[in-house]
Formats: structure tokens, sequence, C-alpha cells
């Protein structure tokens, strides 16, 4: 397979998927609910269980946005599209990380959290033929990581806004680039 025959299919899940925008606007609203947690009168303990509760909507708000947005999870025929499936997996291993904020520090679990969230986008930049990806995982996870740690327990939730705020761009980002890459293939 030459590089063309691997850009073309590169692009067909950009288009497919739709660059994965419903995984992002999925976040956002996970994010938004992390952002509110650490609004809330709880100790930094209950703050972060409950932190760890707020992803449990992530797959059923990603498979409704994508219904709503008609994206493909799957592109049968595609040899590339189990890459994606791996790439996501990939982030599990870094959860001893989280684990360890949890039980040591709990106000730093957030900062923890959004900078493996971050940091795991990078490669969708190459799966999706997009710089949107690799860009915001710079700015999400260098980001994340200079507001949570002058974070206070008292602001945690400044490093929860940061992402939504982050998810934002990346999620018009991402649309703008899958709209040009639509209109190219016309």
């Amino acid at each position: 397979m030459d590089k063309t025959q691997l850009d073309k299919l590169r692009i067909e899940l950009s288009l497919e998927a739709k660059n994965g925008i419903n995984f992002i606007l999925g976040a956002i609203l996970c994010w938004g609910l992390i952002t509110w947690i650490w609004t809330m009168p709880m100790n930094d303990q209950q703050s972060a269980f409950w932190t760890f509760m707020a992803v449990a909507p992530m797959m059923p708000a990603a498979w409704l946005f994508s219904k709503i947005l008609k994206t493909k999870w799957t592109v049968a025929g595609n040899p590339l599209q189990p890459l994606g499936l791996w790439m996501n997996f990939a982030q599990l291993f870094y959860f001893p990380f989280i684990f360890l904020a949890f039980f040591r520090a709990p106000a730093d679990m957030p900062m923890a959290y959004a900078i493996i969230t971050g940091a795991h986008f990078f490669p969708y930049g190459w799966f999706y033929k997009t710089m949107a990806y690799p860009v915001m995982a710079g700015v999400t996870a260098i980001g994340a990581a200079i507001i949570g740690s002058m974070a206070s327990s008292w602001d945690v939730y400044k490093v929860g806004g940061y992402m939504v705020i982050c998810l934002i761009v990346l999620a018009i980002w991402l649309w703008i680039d899958y709209k040009n890459k639509d209109q190219a293939a016309v």
C-alpha cells in the first residue's frame, strides 16, 4: 500500500466518522459534569469519587450524538478502522495515575484525568488526517497541568472548565476540518 492509498483510507475514516466528533461532544457533557461536581459542597474524596462516575455517560452520549450527526462507529472494509479502538484502549494503561491521584491527592485527580484525556488525542491526528487532535492534545494536557498545579482544592473546577473550553474548540475545529474534506471529496 502506498502513501496515496493510505491517505485515502484515513480520509474515508475522517468523513465517515466525522473525525470522531460524537465522542468529543460526549466528553464535553462529561467534563461539564465534572466541573459542576467540583463546585459542590463535598470533600475532595467525595468529589473525586463522583468524578469517576461522571464519565459513565460518555459512551451513551457518544452513541446519541452519532445518531444525531449520522456518524459511523465502524467503517466496513477499511483496514485502519480497528486501529481507532486500539488507540482508545491505550489510554486505559494510564489509569493507574488517576487511581494514584484518587488515593493520594484527590484534588489532583481532575488534573491527572484531563492530562490523560488530552494526551490520548494525539494519535487521532494521524488517524483522521487532521492537525486538530495533536495540537489540542498539547494545549489540553499542558494547560490542564498548569491550571491543576496552581489550583487549590476549592478551585479545582477550573481544570474541568478549561477542559470544556478545549473540547468545544476541538469540536469546532474537527467540524470545520470534516466540512472542508467533505467539500473536497465532491
